[in-house]
């Protein structure tokens, strides 16, 4: 691995990946015959994409997610304003508020799927960047198991809680489930994940002095 001192750019050596023309191009080669293979655990724990951009995560996901067979099941978050002395902002405004620190206004999943955790919920077992296969749906509870680690196989329930973001300019409050899709991960979730088969999305100039 070269790096040019002048534009810091890195030039990969041409044995260490494979470049792939198109994100679908890159999708199916780390995620093949995703349709049949996303029932073993074993396979969907060791593969992921890898995005600096969360709408390039979420793109993908999305992608992927459609792939699967099964119905969709829809959970939508309660936004409200913590300090109501704040201005007064409207639903529709904090609905879309889409940050990668906290779960969407609107989660969608399925049977099967790969979701993150995103906070820590019982610790050793549940903890922020624990990746799980989902088992089962509920209104309130969701029952996945666990993908990595010491705990593989170990099936948990997820319930919904609130999330306070810190990186805005006002505090609100999110009530949704704590996960988001995981065949698709931001770079800097990523740390302490341990792949066999890892895709990077790079369609775009990044800085990752500023990204990591």
């Amino acid at each position: 691995m070269a790096i040019d001192e002048s534009t810091q750019y890195i030039t990969l050596p041409t044995n260490f990946c494979k470049i792939t023309a198109t994100t679908d191009k890159l999708i199916h080669k780390v995620f093949p015959n995703i349709a049949q293979n996303y029932k073993s655990h074993q396979w969907l724990s060791e593969c992921a994409i890898l995005a600096a951009k969360n709408n390039n995560v979420n793109a993908i996901n999305f992608s992927i997610k459609n792939e699967i067979p099964g119905e969709v099941t829809t959970y939508k978050s309660i936004d409200t304003v913590m300090n109501h002395d704040d201005v007064n902002y409207p639903t529709e405004f904090l609905n879309s508020i889409d940050l990668s620190v906290i779960p969407p206004h609107v989660l969608t999943l399925k049977i099967g799927v790969s979701i993150i955790l995103l906070r820590n919920i019982n610790p050793p077992c549940l903890c922020n960047g624990t990746r799980l296969s989902v088992k089962k749906m509920m209104n309130n509870i969701i029952e996945a198991a666990v993908l990595k680690g010491k705990f593989k196989g170990e099936n948990v329930l997820l319930p919904r809680i609130p999330m306070i973001p810190t990186d805005i300019p006002f505090e609100f409050k999110r009530l949704q489930f704590p996960v988001r899709l995981a065949f698709a991960i931001a770079i800097n979730k990523v740390q302490g994940q341990s792949l066999q088969v890892c895709g990077l999305n790079l369609d775009k100039q990044l800085n990752f002095n500023k990204q990591l």
